[in-house]
């Protein structure tokens, strides 16, 4: 496998969140020579928020995880990478529940607290014992958190991906912590994705602020990147706070926010730079729509027109195309009023190309590893930013051959 040439240069240095411990199992199903089974535990009165995919082929464990997400508590979290359980009927209720019963009666803990993710093939069944034969040796097999097994857990939950993903940050003026793992590489756009993201922090607070900030949070960040426009079956982001610090949420909501936005944008931004053939990260950036919405879903029409995509993979600063995916996004745009920059050049405006406009200078910058476009729209004071790749020959490879 080729890594990204845009991956990090080191997995992160992760620290111990205490309250949790992690062990990872190769099932064999999928997946030669690999861990595929994460599992992680948390102490009790484990408080989780959670948000998931918005499509309406959801898989059994993304219902199994809104089932039980009503109670609020989490005790355990185990996650296959390789079969994604979506779309395979009654028989795949029967995984999810076999999966938490016989991972319960191993921790001894209630099922309602145990939580469940898929990813990977869409439509294969299997039979349960395929998880859960591996679950007592998993059990025998955890430790405290700590860098390298975050780094274990991070590879353990990739299917396509072509490096692990973590990232972690201190909530300022505590020594708490947030810590977060993700996988994702196609099938990623907004409702989340074919992407997981599993989040940590020692930090105390009440179930219902837990939600409030995770959703806010993920609307500024995993609902701002797409790398194909395809929402996945099996999108989940679970957020675990397991209170053992001395530091409430109380007095340190604006740290923890600021803390867990980091550390979201920052897995979001990976997962683009992971995007299947990807060889260069783009930021969209719209201004002057007449409402935030209208920003982002202009900024998503061109973030996801394989024509824009292709150009720059191309290095062609075909600014045309992103003239057409403005005109397109079905929000309101007055050709006279817009204006396109690549980078910082200004390439069009008054409904014609700039006087001034340097193409050399535009395609100097779309050769740079991470692209910006600019769209000003002129009608309003909203603004919006997504990130997304281009599209290259190598993502046609990748998934032509993705279950062979």
């Amino acid at each position: 496998m080729t890594i990204s040439p845009l991956a990090p240069k080191d997995f992160p240095d992760m620290p111990n969140v205490p309250g949790i411990s992690i062990s990872t199992a190769p099932s064999g199903m999928r997946y030669k020579n690999r861990d595929d089974l994460c599992l992680i535990t948390m102490e009790d009165e484990t408080r989780v928020a959670g948000v998931f995919t918005k499509s309406l082929c959801a898989s059994a464990p993304v219902d199994w995880c809104k089932q039980n997400l009503q109670h609020g508590y989490g005790s355990a979290l185990i996650c296959n990478a390789g079969n994604a359980n979506a779309f395979t009927g009654a028989k795949g209720e029967k995984i999810a529940e076999e999966s938490a019963t016989v991972l319960s009666e191993s921790l001894s803990i209630s099922k309602d607290h145990i939580y469940l993710a898929s990813t990977g093939v869409i439509g294969e069944a299997f039979e349960p014992i395929e998880l859960t034969r591996h679950f007592d040796q998993m059990v025998e097999g955890l430790e405290e958190s700590g860098s390298a097994l975050w780094k274990e857990a991070a590879k353990a939950i990739t299917t396509t991906d072509t490096f692990p993903k973590g990232s972690t940050a201190k909530i300022k003026g505590t020594d708490a912590v947030v810590v977060g793992i993700a996988k994702g590489s196609g099938m990623i756009a907004p409702d989340m994705a074919t992407m997981l993201a599993f989040i940590f922090t020692d930090i105390e607070i009440s179930q219902d602020d837990l939600q409030k900030v995770v959703e806010w949070t993920v609307s500024s960040s995993f609902n701002c990147i797409t790398v194909d426009s395809d929402t996945s079956t099996s999108d989940s982001v679970l957020v675990f706070a397991t209170g053992k610090s001395q530091y409430a949420w109380d007095e340190n909501s604006e740290a923890f926010a600021a803390a867990l936005q980091l550390v979201f944008k920052d897995l979001a931004h990976q997962i683009v730079k992971d995007g299947e053939g990807a060889s260069k990260f783009v930021e969209i950036e719209v201004t002057g729509a007449e409402t935030n919405s209208a920003a982002k879903n202009i900024a998503m029409s061109i973030a996801n027109s394989p024509l824009v995509k292709t150009a720059i993979a191309a290095e062609d600063a075909n600014w045309g195309r992103i003239i057409m995916a403005v005109g397109k996004s079905g929000e309101k745009a007055n050709r006279d009023l817009l204006r396109i920059w690549i980078g910082d050049e200004l390439v069009a405006e008054n409904g014609q190309q700039n006087p001034s406009y340097n193409e050399k200078k535009a395609t100097q910058h779309l050769q740079k590893d991470n692209v910006k476009i600019r769209a000003d729209i002129g009608l309003g004071v909203s603004q919006a930013t997504v990130w997304t790749c281009d599209l290259t020959e190598r993502y046609i490879e990748i998934n032509a051959g993705y279950r062979s």
